[in-house]
């Protein structure tokens, strides 16, 4: 049987590292953009994302024949809080020159149920959320539109470079 492994990379590193607090009735994502902005970060992990939601709207992947990959997100779910928020882990992009944000999350309602899936922007209200964002430098980091999958996806790209590096190994087991 061969096994392989396919990745797009691009090599940077850490710049600065911001902590923040989001505010009652601010939007999660627009919120970690908007500190970005604040920061003159274009670029950034997400590093540590948690608290409480009085709102989430999330998607999740499911099944789809029809596309390239067979699997597609599904509609919006929405839920009324109050919400723990366990976690929340991501990347700031750009594309076409404006944020775009991508992070999943990991929440819980009052009984315990555990959800969670692809935050929507304009659809987490906060009521508490720390986080932690960690700059990244000497690279672009885009979504880009991806003809394999037939979706946006991360494009890094490495300074002064046009096309992310790739990395192809098969192996036989």
């Amino acid at each position: 049987m061969t096994h392989t492994v396919r990745a797009h990379f691009a090599e940077g590193f850490e710049g600065k590292t911001v902590v923040a607090r989001l505010l009652p009735g601010t939007d999660l994502l627009s919120g970690i953009e908007e500190v970005c902005r604040a920061n003159q970060m274009k670029y950034a992990t997400i590093s540590s994302c948690f608290g409480s939601l009085k709102k989430a709207g999330y998607v999740y992947l499911v099944e789809k024949p029809e596309t390239n990959i067979g699997a597609g997100y599904g509609e919006l779910i929405s839920r009324n809080g109050p919400i723990e928020f366990l976690n929340g882990t991501g990347i700031v992009c750009q594309r076409d020159d404006q944020f775009e944000t991508h992070i999943h999350g990991t929440m819980c309602d009052h009984n315990g149920a555990v959800f969670g899936g692809h935050l929507i922007k304009g659809e987490n209200k906060v009521l508490t959320v720390d986080l932690v964002l960690k700059e990244i430098k000497n690279m672009t980091v885009l979504r880009s539109f991806d003809s394999e999958t037939g979706g946006y996806q991360l494009y890094p790209l490495e300074k002064g470079k046009t096309e992310p590096a790739f990395l192809e190994i098969k192996s036989e087991k």
